[in-house]
Parts: C-alpha cells; sequence; structure tokens
C-alpha cells in the first residue's frame, strides 16, 4: 500500500486521463473527439502563426493542421510528461503542402477539459548529422531540468508574468527575470529555445502584445495606439508594429477599424 508522502496526486491522474484521450484522438485522426475535449473557454495559442483562438474557431484550425492525405503523418517524439494540470507533449507533423514540423504543446486542464494549449512549432530544416545536432543542443538534465523540473519553470514563468507583469519595463532582459524567478538564465533560455521555440524576446513582445491587446478592449475612441505600445512596454515603434501584424494578420489602424465596426 502506498504511503500518504507517495499518493498520487488528484489532478495529475485527471489530466493524463485527458490528454492521453487527446493524443489518441489527434492519431486517430477523430476530429469530433478532439473537438470535445476542449472546456468552453479554451484558448489556444498557436506561436507559429501569431493566432490566439478560442472554441467557435478550432472546428476550422483543427481540420485545417489534422493529418489526413496518405504522405501526413503525426509522429510523437517523446513521452507525455504531465504535472498537475500541465502537460508537455512533442510531436513532429506533416500536412500536404504544409511542410514538415517538429512542435511542443504545453496543455493545461480545467474541470477534466483542454482550458489551455501553447504551441510552440519550428519548419523543420534538412536533418543534421547526428552527432553535430546533439552537440549543438544542451542537455536538460545538465542543466537541472528533468521533467517536473521543467513543467514547474514553464508555469512559474507565465505566472510570473501575469502576476508581476514585468515585461511592461521596456528595459526588461533575461538577467532580471532569472533573478525574479529563481531560476538561471540557460535554463530560461533552454525552456523557450528548445522547448517553446521562442527567444526571449519573442516570449517578452508576445505578452507585451497580449496586454496591449487587453486594453484595446476597454478604453475609449480615439485610440493613441503608439502611446499604448509604449505603456504595454515596447521600446521601438518596428517591433510593436512587426509583432502586432504576425499576431493578428492587420495593422492597427485595421484592428481598430474591425473592432469597431
Amino acid at each position: 500500500m502506498s504511503s500518504p508522502d507517495h499518493a498520487p496526486d488528484p489532478q495529475t491522474a485527471i489530466t493524463r486521463e485527458v490528454v492521453m484521450r487527446y493524443h489518441l484522438s489527434w492519431k486517430a485522426r477523430d476530429i469530433e473527439a478532439v473537438l470535445a475535449l476542449y472546456h468552453p473557454g479554451v484558448e489556444y495559442n498557436d506561436f507559429f502563426q501569431n493566432r490566439c483562438m478560442h472554441r467557435e474557431e478550432l472546428a476550422d484550425y483543427v481540420r485545417a493542421t489534422m493529418p489526413c492525405g496518405p504522405d501526413d503523418f503525426l509522429e510523437h517524439s517523446d513521452r507525455i510528461r504531465i504535472d498537475g494540470d500541465t502537460a508537455f507533449i512533442q510531436y513532429a507533423i506533416r500536412v500536404s503542402g504544409g511542410g514538415t514540423f517538429r512542435a511542443s504543446e504545453a496543455i493545461t486542464v480545467r474541470e477534466g477539459l483542454i482550458w489551455r494549449i501553447n504551441e510552440y512549432a519550428l519548419l523543420v530544416k534538412p536533418v543534421a548529422p547526428t552527432g553535430k545536432a546533439s552537440a549543438q543542443r544542451p542537455a536538460a538534465s545538465r542543466l537541472g531540468l528533468s521533467a517536473r523540473q521543467l513543467s514547474l519553470l514553464a508555469r512559474d514563468l507565465e505566472d510570473y508574468f501575469q502576476r508581476s507583469q514585468p515585461y511592461l519595463d521596456p528595459a526588461l532582459d533575461l538577467h532580471q527575470v532569472a533573478n525574479a524567478t529563481g531560476y538561471t538564465r540557460n535554463q530560461i533560455s533552454y525552456l523557450l529555445n528548445q522547448m517553446l521555440g521562442q527567444s526571449f524576446y519573442q516570449y517578452v513582445n508576445q505578452a507585451r502584445l497580449q496586454h496591449l491587446l487587453r486594453l484595446l478592449e476597454t478604453v475609449v475612441p480615439p485610440v493613441r495606439i503608439d502611446e499604448l505600445a509604449f505603456n504595454a512596454g515596447f521600446n521601438s515603434l518596428s517591433a510593436f508594429y512587426r509583432c502586432f501584424r504576425q499576431h493578428t494578420g492587420l495593422s492597427p489602424k485595421a484592428y481598430l477599424r474591425q473592432m469597431h465596426e
């Protein structure tokens, strides 16, 4: 009989069951089963396309991204790692006409359904010789990043950004984030670069943009978008406009016009 110190975490068990069903539904190419696992308040962040989607948008998205052709494939390249309400999945995916991608997903489960997905994908380049590739990729174990440590790092980083909003400081750098969270710069860089497919500044600007988009839902016209961008922490208008267009597919002016139509 297990001792109380080693009793299974109920939330981890729920997360494992939901994510395994999700994983198997994708492998079976069962769109309806996939969609049934999304929480009504789900938020799906596709950082490769810089898109943030909610429940009503996901049916078309899943149909467009699920491999269904004879030459398509979906191959999970690592075991599913779970801690509490969060799971990590790594996989390779090929869709006809869309190329081959290596991707990672951080999946959060609430109320027995998938509440949030952060998906980070990279277009796969020609495969380098095995020795060279492994030499260039830092080993998670050398950085103290066990599966549990990795999931805690991702959660702590997101919690820190949501709670303290450090991105509002236009001079924010990796050293400051490392000091505030108690992790090393190398550990944070490994999570962002290897697991999430982003640079530190892409991650920070993404947080700034989400902050600004929330502001736009409450401000009363006329809106001075440049001023809001600086207030959100952007220190360059060119970086702001580039990030805004990548995320929304629109210029700020067109986005505002669409909001008020």
